[in-house]
């Protein structure tokens, strides 16, 4: 069975990348590793955009706990793309991000979607820990 992934209503964060020749495989097209990195792009330009990093989300770490990715379509060297995020499930330690990918110039021709399960992390202690109240006021969007 294909991975179906169901995207929350409200967009949390959008972005523009460019497909770049290290990102393109011995098929010619986008390689699976490469759309790993893409989406790992897009999320800390939303953290940057946030005033935060991986390492310091409004005064904790983030970790991924899990990643799926549906393909659909494929991307060539020097295709602009745009990634969409989402975000729902917020819990006192984690959230899950979602990723909706597709060509800018072509915005209803979908590549790829994609979540993440992000954890609280602590890298110090080596544990998941409590979200802090600064990260949870950026992912609460709203309409």
């Amino acid at each position: 069975m294909r991975v179906k992934i169901q995207f929350p209503e409200d967009k949390l964060f959008s972005t523009d990348l460019r497909i770049r020749i290290t990102d393109v495989n011995y098929g010619n097209h986008t390689g699976n590793d490469a759309m790993v990195g893409l989406l790992h792009e897009a999320r800390l330009q939303w953290l940057v955009s946030e005033g935060f990093s991986e390492l310091d989300a409004g005064g904790t770490s983030l970790i991924m706990a899990d990643l799926a990715i549906a393909y659909k379509h494929e991307t060539f060297y020097g295709d602009e793309i745009t990634i969409e995020l989402y975000v729902d499930t917020v819990t006192s330690k984690s959230f899950n991000l979602y990723y909706k990918v597709f060509k800018k110039s072509q915005p209803e021709l979908i590549i790829a979607t994609a979540k993440t399960g992000m954890a609280c992390f602590d890298y110090n202690e080596r544990k998941i820990v409590l979200m802090s109240d600064a990260l949870r006021e950026k992912l609460e969007v709203t309409s």
